[in-house]
């Protein structure tokens, strides 16, 4: 049985006004049993947070640090934790 966890991600680069936030919750819906959000960061980053086993989150931050992202991604600052909760689905922040 895998292990829930929570990843914090911070995404650097050209990831506002290119749809990114849309398509990371459809990532997250994509490989399912993932909950959180994507919200965009006054300094341009954009932030995102997934709940759920480990190896989802493992392939979402796979995503978020591979070439099929829209816009231009420099970087991904991530930490894991253990889940916290609250979160109903995967939402556009």
């Amino acid at each position: 049985m895998s292990e829930d966890v929570r990843l914090v991600a911070w995404v650097r680069g050209h990831v506002q006004g290119v749809g990114f936030r849309w398509f990371t919750r459809a990532k997250a819906l994509e490989i399912g049993g993932l909950s959180g959000f994507a919200l965009n960061l006054a300094d341009g980053r954009v932030q995102v947070v997934a709940e759920g086993a480990r190896e989802g989150c493992d392939g979402l931050l796979d995503w978020l640090t591979g070439d099929d992202t829209p816009g231009r991604v420099d970087g991904v600052t991530e930490i894991w934790d253990t889940p916290r909760g609250g979160y109903d689905g995967f939402a556009i922040r």
